[in-house]
């Protein structure tokens, strides 16, 4: 590092340039090729605004992006919230965050539409068939990749497994575990350092208006939750409770518990939507996570798509087509919006996290059991991709998810043992696998019949 502070690099980084409207431009190129989940939307990222434009340094990219994976939501919308708001304060942040999210969102609309309009045709669901079998690839390969980077102990791959098996044999709920991981980091941390001199330590702040201001804290949390909750206000005052009052507080509630990544909380989304709610069947909720791998924009816009169909299956007197857009947006709102309000409360408060050794230590806990719950996303969707059949076997508090073996889908095994061909072996692109996938379910659904 040279001798600037990365403080002191914050705030040179933006003066002067670049504009606003070479920056807009530049966010709206990256919205559209934001593919491939975060690690592939961070790359575009990071190559477009410290490789080529120069924008913001290497450090002070990273730092940002530390930040960001202490937040739940999607940390690569969240990541580009921040350097919008560092390069053009609270408009900036907002004309990023947003396109971020609108091209994916306008997209999962249209397939929406097109899901719930023509899914009954042969086609449609040959289509999807084929892209269920790339997907499972997708979620093993991610599984594979963050387990690589966040299971360097002994101790974190034995959080891993008692996340793993807290969540798929005892049905403890995704939230609790990534509670649990977190403060077990801190604890485990706070003792190690309790005896040592200054164990919890933050970063300097050499510029006075980097210091967090609790009025200022205080305006903008209460207009974020303003923003935040109005929209669930209005449909209450209009409608009363209902499936847009439970889309709103549920997805609200997902938005606060989504450390980790899209993956991580995928399977929670789907056990509520498929078993509680009743909103999707199980392989509906595959379809939606092979639509939003094949969008722009954070994997997790999938949920748009489950509260499409949960308004266009209870449409409360609209047209149903009607009410599945309202769920829709309603969903994006409720999932965005606290993500905005993440990074704008706690932007002056990076400094004094950096450093911070407990919340590490906390951070790296959480990571390690967000390993274990997306193992658990992949044996689910493994089962309800390869089988037909499965039952829930009991006793007592356990229980396991058994597949009936004569009701293997071997269509779905060949397709997937394909994809994950091309994927481990040959290394070709998602977009590639997933369209390889798509004409290999039409190839055996249509003109074998299979």
């Amino acid at each position: 590092m040279t001798s600037k502070t990365i403080a002191e690099e914050a705030l040179e980084a933006p003066l002067g340039t670049p504009s606003f409207h070479e920056t807009f431009k530049t966010f709206g190129y990256i919205g559209l090729n934001s593919f491939g989940g975060p690690a592939g939307q961070i790359a575009v990222m990071h190559r477009v605004l410290v490789d080529e434009k120069k924008w913001i340094g290497e450090e002070r990219f990273l730092h940002a992006l530390n930040f960001c994976m202490l937040l739940p939501g999607p940390e690569a919308q969240q990541l580009a919230t921040y350097i919008g708001w560092l390069l053009h304060g609270l408009r900036g942040g907002l004309m990023a965050g947003t396109l971020f999210v609108l091209p994916g969102a306008l997209v999962m609309l249209l397939l929406s539409y097109i899901y719930a309009g023509f899914s009954d045709v042969s086609a449609v669901q040959a289509l999807f068939f084929g892209l269920k079998c790339a997907v499972l690839a997708v979620v093993v390969e991610a599984v594979i990749r963050i387990g690589k980077r966040a299971l360097k102990s002994r101790m974190a791959i034995g959080i891993a497994a008692v996340a793993f098996i807290g969540i798929f044999f005892f049905g403890v709920p995704f939230p609790l575990i990534v509670l649990s991981a977190g403060i077990f980091g801190f604890v485990r941390q706070w003792l190690a350092q309790r005896g040592a001199t200054n164990a919890i330590q933050s970063a300097p702040q050499s510029n006075a208006s980097l210091r967090p201001r609790f009025a200022s804290s205080a305006r903008v949390l209460a207009a974020w939750l303003v923003v935040w909750f109005t929209p669930l206000a209005a449909i209450y005052a209009v409608q009363g409770p209902g499936v847009y009052i439970d889309i709103g507080l549920f997805f609200s509630k997902a938005a606060v518990v989504t450390f980790g990544g899209a993956y991580s909380v995928l399977a929670y989304i789907a056990q509520q939507a498929v078993g509680t709610f009743g909103w999707l069947r199980p392989g509906e909720m595959m379809d939606g996570l092979a639509m939003a791998e094949t969008t722009p924009g954070p994997l997790i816009m999938v949920v748009q798509y489950v509260g499409f169909l949960a308004a266009y299956r209870d449409p409360g007197g609209l047209p149903p087509m009607l009410a599945g857009t309202l769920g829709a947006g309603l969903t994006t709102w409720v999932t965005f919006a606290p993500c905005f309000l993440w990074i704008f409360l706690g932007a002056p408060y990076i400094e004094s996290l950096r450093g911070n050794k407990s919340l590490s230590a906390a951070l790296s806990a959480i990571t390690a059991a967000v390993v274990g719950v997306v193992l658990n996303l992949a044996v689910w969707f493994a089962l309800h991709t390869l089988f037909a059949e499965l039952s829930v076997k009991s006793a007592g508090p356990f229980r396991a998810l058994v597949p009936d073996p004569a009701t293997l889908v071997w269509p779905a095994v060949l397709l997937s043992v394909a994809a994950a061909v091309a994927t481990f072996k040959f290394h070709i692109g998602m977009l590639k696998v997933l369209a390889g996938c798509a004409i290999g379910g039409l190839l055996l659904k249509l003109v074998l019949g299979a």
